[in-house]
């Protein structure tokens, strides 16, 4: 490794693996937890979902985190998070009246390959067209 060079993100514990691909997702665009969990090669939608839950930071965009029908997931409560929403809805995420975003308008294609090579990450899935 080259003198001040940084390590790849791969060396980091998942949760903050998981955590430096959301902060890429960008305002007025969702990503599934499956499309999370496959750029980091972490294993399944679950695992992003804990880390979710875990969070303790202000820097990363959780709400922009959704289910692959393209709803925003029940909490511990059973209930979504109307937060989540309202902060979509802020940034121009557009909901149907079954409370479902649109993916294929709204559904983030993953980092920048050069982003995704630097920090030892695997190209992002399409979330799947809803029907």
């Amino acid at each position: 490794m080259l003198t001040g060079a940084r390590a790849p993100e791969t060396t980091l514990p998942l949760y903050e693996r998981i955590y430096a691909v959301v902060q890429q997702v960008p305002a007025g665009q969702v990503a599934t937890y499956g499309q999370i969990a496959a750029i980091v090669g972490c294993g399944t939608a679950r695992t992003v979902g804990y880390a979710m839950a875990a969070l303790r930071r202000e820097d990363v965009p959780w709400h922009r985190v959704i289910n692959r029908e393209g709803r925003i997931s029940a909490r511990a409560d059973g209930a979504p998070d109307p937060r989540q929403r309202e902060r979509l809805v802020e940034e121009g995420v557009l909901f149907d009246r079954r409370g479902r975003v649109d993916l294929d308008a709204s559904g983030w294609d993953g980092p920048d390959p050069r982003w995704l090579d630097a920090h030892g990450c695997y190209p992002a899935p399409r979330p799947p067209a809803r029907r």
